[in-house]
This record gives C-alpha cells, structure tokens and sequence, in this order.
C-alpha cells in the first residue's frame, strides 16, 4: 500500500510514518515528490495496517497498490523518472542515445567508435566486455581488457559507459570500470543478479526476456527497485514470434503501454529488435516517433569483420544519417536527441 502524506508534511510526521510501517513488519520506501511525499509500505499483507496506517499525523490518505510491481507502478509514482549518467540522460525531454558495438575487440575498434558516436550525438557508449554467446565456441569478449579500454574512451570523450554484468561474482570487475550495468536478456529472471545489481547503486539497463510477458518484465524490474536503486531503465530488445524475416519482432506499441503502467523511462534497441542493419535506422525513427526516452544502437568501423553480430551493425555513416533522421522526429514532437 502507499501512504500518501498531506502537502506540507513534515520531516517529522514522515518519519513517524515510516517508524509505523517497519513496526508493522513491512518495508518502507519514500518517494519525494514536487507537491508532496509518498511512503510505500512493502511486503505481505497485515491486517489492520491500513487502519493503523491512516490515522497518523499527516497522513492525507491510504491506499491499496493494485499492480503486482508495487515500485515500478504509476499508482506508487506519477511523475516520470529520470536516469542520468554523465552526460546521459533517459527519462527527460532529452532523449538518450547508447551507441558503440556489440563487443570491445580492439583499443583502435573501440576508440574509433567513441569518437564517432560523439560526434554524431550520442552520450553513451556500449560495448560488451564479457559476452554471453549461443555458441560456447563463439568470441566471449576481452573481459577484464574490454572493460580498461571502455574506460580509456570515457576519459578521452565523456561518454557514459554502459556494459553488461553476465553473473555476480563478475559485478565488483564491472563496477569498477562501468558508469550503467546492463542486464541482459538471458539473465532477466535472474534474480539474484537483479538483487546484486540493484545494490551496486549505479544506473541499470534491463532487456526484456524475448519470451516475458509485460508483468514478467516489469516484475524483475521490481526486484532491481526494492534494493532502494530507482535507477532503472526498462529496454525493449524485441520478442519471438512465428515470425523469421527478422531476427526478433520489435513491438513498439510496448513504449506508450510503459508510459502508461511505469514511471520508468524506456530505451528502444532496434539492433537486436530486428537483427538486420538495414532495418535499423527505420525503427529507430520509429521508436522515437512512438514515444521511446532512449536507443541503444550497435555500430562497427566495418561490420563485415565484426567477431559478433556484424549483420545488425550500422557503419559510422549510417550511423550519423540516422541520428540527422531521428532529430527530425524528436523535433516535431518537442523533444530534444
């Protein structure tokens, strides 16, 4: 349930709440916001704690959180959140833009990038130190190097890094070196990376399962969220269907129905979404013009010699071409890329 409190509340009524929802074996979270204070109470259900709740000093009023995501919920908190990294930003008017290639594989291949995405206007740049393959014969990544050479670029051009964390006894390594921890799809019921991630305190980026349903999603957003790290952002990557002429169907209707049940912002990966660089600069316009607060897009200095996903990359010119289209579009719709 969230206690709302009166406008004008004071630290001490607030406090007082709190001290009230952890004597009744729940778990408090507060949510300022511009008008007034929201303090969730977590956990199962305790008779009589609405009552016990709601005559406290303050309180305006006590209510019952119907969705099963009880942080990630509109009802919890109305106003959009925000995450910012460095100069990326997801959430705000500004929509983010996350670029770089699908695998660190060299210190020219990743710097050459950087430089290229930050010129184009991107504020993040994305890279796969370690790499969770189909194939155990495929490349895995430079791992501990990969992560350096992340960093090296972020020194030399600003850029936020954003990198997957595979397992946790990887995540002290990655927090080291990463400024936005990305969970990615395989492990997104992987709840005891959620937690461990969560607790890092640093920004995540959470891919959809290709087979989780919305409240499957937004439930394992929950368990980022229930650390106390409300910096989280929820990433469409796409789903599997019957459909084979892409690699993934990228369901852009996800991004209002988000906007609608969420507070959390949404990031578009249209790379993944449709697993073919031709189609990428076409839903990446999409997305925005859908409602999208960020893109993360796969680039290479030469797709054809990529060691991972080449197909889905897009050269530094198609790059560029399709940051010149989607400014158009978040331009018509007041929004700044």
């Amino acid at each position: 349930m969230i206690v709302v409190m009166k406008s004008g509340a004071t630290q001490q009524q607030i406090d007082h709440v709190i001290e009230r929802i952890e004597e009744l074996g729940l778990r408090s979270h507060v949510i300022v916001g511009t008008d007034r204070t929201v303090v969730a109470a977590l956990g199962e259900k305790r008779d009589g704690a609405k009552q016990a709740l709601e005559t406290g000093e303050g309180v305006e009023k006590v209510m019952p959180i119907l969705a099963p995501y009880k942080m990630a919920s509109t009802e919890v908190k109305k106003e959009r959140t925000r995450v910012q990294s460095l100069n990326l930003e997801v959430g705000g008017n500004r929509i983010g833009v996350i670029a770089g290639p699908c695998s660190v594989e060299s210190r020219d291949q990743i710097m050459d990038i950087a430089y290229v995405v930050k010129e184009a206007g991107a504020t993040g740049l994305r890279g796969g130190a370690f790499k969770p393959r189909t194939s155990p014969y495929s490349f895995q990544g430079m791992k501990d190097k990969g992560l350096k050479l992340l960093a090296e670029a972020r020194e030399v051009t600003g850029l936020s890094v954003v990198t997957e964390v595979m397992a946790a006894d990887q995540l002290d390594l990655v927090v080291e070196y990463a400024d936005v921890l990305q969970v990615g799809a395989r492990n997104m019921q992987n709840y005891p990376l959620l937690e461990a991630v969560g607790e890092s305190g640093k920004p995540i980026l959470l891919k959809r399962g290709p087979s989780a349903t919305m409240d499957e999603f937004l439930l394992a957003a929950e368990y980022i969220l229930k650390t106390g790290n409300t910096q989280v952002m929820l990433c469409e990557r796409g789903i599997r269907t019957f459909e084979d002429h892409t690699r993934f169907t990228l369901p852009l209707a996800t991004v209002p129905y988000l906007h609608q049940t969420t507070h959390l912002p949404v990031v578009v990966d249209p790379s993944h979404g449709t697993g073919k660089a031709s189609l990428v600069a076409t839903m990446a316009r999409a997305s925005v013009a859908a409602g999208a607060d960020g893109l993360i897009v796969e680039v290479h200095p030469d797709p054809e010699k990529a060691l991972s996903d080449g197909f889905q990359a897009l050269t530094p010119s198609g790059f560029r071409q399709m940051m010149v289209e989607c400014r158009k579009v978040a331009a018509a719709l007041g929004r700044d890329l």
